[in-house]
């Protein structure tokens, strides 16, 4: 009987540090998410599964391309997928759905042309700490052109991976 209590007891010990460790993967290194919306179509699309890098910007900084899972500004307590377009200093402007970065043309042949918006926004040069985001799916996706730059501080991490469906899995 005793021998079994023991054999109990130290089970405890294990379920206790398989919970913190995950609570730590999840809080600071990894997290799973699932895309919900057509924003970042044709890249990514409705219900596929994601893991997120919330290590990456904690020893870097986002770079334009990445594809980052952030807090929605508007209300915090929900979270989007987007691509940076513009880091801190930039200049962006976009003139009939072409976007220029730094008065130079962005180079985003990821976005088919039924995809493109036509609408004209800009200049605007990004303040310090902060990034100008879109959607993939320009002319259905909210994204900094209606809500405004976005704080690093809000900036979850980096779309690293899709992994459903498996026939569609990605690093990106």
């Amino acid at each position: 009987m005793l021998r079994s209590c023991l054999l109990a007891l130290t089970g405890v010990p294990l379920l206790a540090f398989t919970f913190f460790a995950s609570v730590f993967v999840v809080t600071f290194l990894f997290q799973v998410a699932r895309i919900e919306g057509q924003a970042m179509t044709p890249t990514l699309q409705d219900q596929e599964r994601v893991i997120v890098n919330k290590l990456v910007y904690r020893i870097g900084e986002p770079r334009r391309a990445d594809i980052v899972m952030l807090y929605y500004p508007l209300t915090p307590k929900n979270s989007f997928v987007q691509r940076v377009i513009a880091e801190e200093g930039d200049t962006v402007r976009i003139v009939d759905g072409r976007v220029y970065v730094n008065d130079i043309p962005l180079k985003d042949d990821y976005v088919p042309s039924e995809y493109r918006s036509h609408d004209d926004w800009g200049p605007q040069v990004i303040p310090e700490g902060y990034y100008f985001v879109m959607g993939d799916h320009r002319n259905n996706s909210s994204d900094s052109r209606h809500w405004g730059v976005v704080p690093k501080k809000y900036i979850i991490g980096k779309v690293q991976l899709r992994w459903w469906p498996v026939p569609s899995a990605r690093v990106f």
